[in-house]
């Protein structure tokens, strides 16, 4: 009987070293997706990485129609992963926003494109990254911020539905009207183009003079 047990025994330890050495040598999958400040985003680098191979191929214009992808479904989920960290997603969002540029440029510049999507890349690998926006600190255009703390542009969408709430609470002359309206409209018009950094220029422009200065 003692033989018995000391054989289970032994069975047990052997059993719990083995899946011991498991635990080890695995991989912490969850603290390794904690390290992405807006969780899993393998299905957008996935896009990315097509649009990549695409754009090498030669083929931008096809590369310009698969990055629609990209933008939609980031688009869609905007509201669930800026919260998480307004920064990080900055850093994609402004990365993102070069990319199309550079494919939806008249004349697209291979060299341009390939650059901005590695970039592309490198931010959805890592949106935590520093050094991935423009320089540091935020940037102000007649006392309205333009970009966030990181120096990367606000979305552009977000400070039109400032200047729609702003318009609707004040009452204007006809030239400050008319002021505004052009603005919105070049602001509206860079915003189509993800040209977020002229957008906002525009924008706050705008809300400088519903602002009385």
């Amino acid at each position: 009987m003692k033989q018995f047990l000391l054989a289970m025994a032994l069975i047990a330890v052997a059993v719990g070293a083995f899946f011991g050495g498991r635990a080890v040598m695995m991989p912490a999958a969850p603290a390794e997706a904690a390290a992405n400040p807006l969780g899993d985003l393998s299905a957008m680098a996935a896009i990315v990485t097509d649009v990549q191979g695409i754009a090498k191929s030669g083929d931008l214009e096809k590369a310009k129609a698969r990055i629609k992808d990209l933008e939609t479904v980031w688009d869609e989920a905007q509201p669930t992963l800026q919260p998480k960290d307004p920064e990080a997603w900055g850093r994609v969002d402004g990365a993102a926003d070069d990319a199309l540029s550079a494919l939806r440029a008249g004349s697209p510049d291979a060299g341009e494109v390939e650059t901005t999507l590695a970039a592309l890349q490198a931010a959805l690998a890592d949106p935590g990254a520093t050094g991935t926006g423009e320089s540091g600190g935020v940037q102000m255009i007649g006392g309205i911020a333009v970009t966030d703390a990181t120096g990367h542009p606000l979305p552009c969408e977000a400070m039109l539905k400032d200047i729609s709430a702003k318009r609707a609470a004040v009452t204007l002359t006809a030239e400050v009207a008319a002021k505004v309206e052009d603005l919105v409209a070049k602001a509206t018009e860079r915003c189509n183009a993800d040209d977020d950094k002229n957008a906002d220029a525009f924008s706050a422009q705008a809300l400088q003079a519903l602002s009385g200065n």
